[in-house]
């Protein structure tokens, strides 16, 4: 090889190497989870009424990720997906629609309970279920706060004190979001009769009106502080005493 030869082969060759460079920069990726902040998540649970929502479509929809499956005849349900918590979670059949939440992988079931508890959060960050629906997924401060296993846990036990006062039921199932049940078995699935019975449920397995209007009053009188320094899993913003309680 001659000496014109190679100073024209290793300019090349360096403009070759360069090129490899930027094209492994710009494939890195999030690989399934690193800087993206994910990672594979499992949530099951049970979606029903006082009757198994037979065959519901559950969409999962996270801060980052988001999953659709099918419930089977039963109402049980179960997605594994890659995902940033904490996430939305509704249950589809026919008419009727019901949400929920998860703070993290696990059983988080979706009822009139919890559809109640998604209200009642709604109303502390200072919105309703439909305004925090349509925002989630780009209001960082609403992820941030629902990522809170403190705050979303001590807003279950008001949305119970609330429903046993004003419909008065003794429910059995205090920890109706993460405890895993089965339809038309004692427990969480008679609590949901009993409120429908006493007109906490409507016809169509949804909250009824008032029972919205209840938890949208009482949720807005313990708002949550909205401070950027809150860390998923704290002890919550506002403080376990923030966000619970009758009006």
């Amino acid at each position: 090889m001659n000496i014109r030869q190679q100073h024209f082969i290793r300019p090349v060759g360096a403009t070759l190497l360069m090129a490899g460079v930027v094209w492994l920069a710009g494939c890195g990726g999030d690989g399934g989870g690193g800087s993206s902040g994910t990672s594979m998540v499992s949530i099951a649970g049970t979606a029903a009424t006082g009757k198994a929502l037979a065959n519901a479509t559950i969409n999962i929809d996270c801060a980052r990720g988001s999953m659709s499956v099918a419930a089977d005849t039963n109402g049980n349900f179960r997605a594994t997906l890659n995902a940033a918590m904490p996430c939305m979670i509704t249950a589809t059949s026919g008419v009727t629609m019901l949400h929920s939440v998860a703070f993290a992988g696990g059983t988080y079931n979706v009822t009139p309970e919890t559809d109640l508890l998604v209200s009642y959060l709604a109303a502390q960050l200072g919105t309703n279920q439909t305004g925090l629906i349509a925002s989630f997924a780009v209001n960082s401060q609403f992820q941030q706060l629902l990522a809170n296993q403190a705050d979303v846990l001590t807003a279950q036990a008001a949305v119970v004190q609330n429903l046993q006062q004003t419909y008065g039921v003794t429910l059995s199932a205090l920890n109706f979001l993460t405890t895993a049940f089965a339809a038309g078995q004692p427990g969480e699935d008679s609590d949901l009769e009993a409120l429908l019975t006493r007109g906490a449920i409507d016809a169509n397995g949804q909250p009824d009106a008032a029972a919205v209007a209840l938890m949208a009053r009482t949720g807005a009188a313990h708002p949550l502080a909205t401070s950027p320094n809150n860390s998923a899993g704290g002890t919550g913003v506002g403080g376990i005493g923030s966000s619970g309680g009758m009006m």
